[in-house]
């Protein structure tokens, strides 16, 4: 017979001997006081915190329009959603925000979705099987819920260089000129913080007949105008066929959405699994995401902190010899190169500093990557960035680990 427990238990162990297992942080961040947060984990009650990962770039999750507009939704309709959006689970918020999500990217319309790898999934998947005999050019570093869209979708998959426009125009080059296509990519990548070359992309797929599909989530709220993304930074918007995005980041609450033309929309609405038979979002995350939508369209203030502190850890890092990537975006990585140095790094800053950074390892990069990824915001004040720095180089020197070349 078949011992169960102890496949699982190897499962873990090989986890664990490759300093990639996974520890949850336990938190609660202090409403208001955004990065301060609270730690419980190994403490004899709460330990202050400063928070450095999160993905709540602009810390919008903590604005006092956002939770006031999920304060009156939930006075005003209740807690939960009802349903599917087909049965009960479709609100005058959930057709509020599609509007302006619709309207944030210049498109005809827009779909929420439960999360953005809901949206990528559900999206890639659908449109695959929507289009027979379609290929899916998808970037090498594309989002794992991108790649399960496209494995899903049943398509053939042609990989490209990440980047690389000779690449990707050789591959449409040779590929069946009567075959429907689809570009997949990102705009902004999380873990390099580099910027895919959007424009030039849709040259590419105008010369050889493709649609594109843009995934936005690490530049919504951020690039543009009226946090857009780096397609309305760049004014390339309406040349994209698609442009997915998420609730969860910039704009501080959950969700995810895509917007294209009415007929994509309403397609995906009509045929993707993903957002018929899953309960919709609560109206109370949907209210407070309308109002940060809202609220960003109208205020540069956020993201030119963001900005200007993103620069200011690089310059700092950079300054004070540590191995930071310089990146385009938000993004800061700093390189460590080993899982359980990443690790050991990370625990330091916790248990010594009241520095909270995750260690980012396989499979999300590559083996021999491994880094601390650190997202600096408005909130994020230059003596903090000097006292993290400098707790930085003292681990670097303490665990003899290599500077910046």
């Amino acid at each position: 017979m078949v011992d169960y427990s102890h496949v699982f238990k190897q499962a873990i162990g090989r986890l664990h001997e490759e300093g990639r297992y996974r520890v949850f942080i336990d938190i609660l961040r202090n409403k208001g006081a955004y990065p301060n947060a609270r730690c419980f984990a190994g403490h004899n009650g709460p330990k202050p915190i400063t928070v450095w990962c999160s993905n709540d770039y602009l810390a919008m999750g903590q604005h006092p329009t956002v939770i006031a507009a999920m304060e009156e939704a939930l006075h005003d309709v209740g807690a939960g959603s009802g349903g599917t959006r087909n049965i009960g689970g479709n609100t005058h918020y959930h057709i509020d925000l599609e509007a302006e999500l619709a309207d944030l990217h210049g498109k005809e319309a827009a779909l929420l979705f439960t999360s953005g790898y809901v949206s990528n999934e559900a999206t890639l998947s659908t449109l695959g099987k929507l289009l027979p005999g379609c290929i899916i050019f998808s970037d090498e570093l594309n989002h794992a819920s991108m790649i399960a869209g496209i494995r899903s979708s049943g398509c053939e998959k042609k990989l490209w260089r990440h980047n690389d426009l000779e690449h990707l125009e050789a591959l449409l080059a040779e590929a069946d000129p009567d075959a429907p296509r689809l570009i997949a990519f990102e705009s902004v990548y999380s873990m390099d913080g580099d910027i895919a070359p959007i424009a030039a992309v849709c040259d590419l797929a105008e010369k050889y007949g493709a649609m594109t599909y843009l995934d936005e989530v690490h530049a919504v709220g951020m690039y543009g105008a009226r946090g857009g993304g780096i397609s309305e930074r760049d004014e390339v918007a309406s040349r994209v066929t698609i442009i997915e995005g998420t609730l969860g980041k910039a704009f501080g609450v959950m969700g995810g959405y895509v917007t294209a033309d009415r007929d994509i929309v309403d397609c995906i609405r009509s045929y993707a699994p993903g957002f018929i038979f899953t309960t919709s979002l609560s109206p109370v995350l949907v209210a407070g995401a309308l109002a940060s939508v809202r609220h960003l369209k109208a205020s540069c203030e956020e993201r030119d902190g963001q900005q200007a502190a993103a620069a200011t850890l690089k310059r700092l890092m950079a300054d004070a010899g540590l191995p930071v990537m310089q990146t385009a975006s938000h993004i800061v990585p700093l390189m460590v190169g080993c899982p359980m140095k990443a690790k050991k790094v990370s625990d330091i800053l916790l248990a010594e500093y009241g520095v909270y950074v995750q260690p980012i390892n396989y499979p999300t990069v590559p083996r021999g990557t491994e880094r601390l990824r650190f997202t600096p915001g408005p909130a994020h004040s230059e003596a903090m960035m000097a006292e993290l720095v400098s707790a930085l180089v003292e681990i670097w020197g303490r665990l003899e680990m290599r500077a910046a070349a």
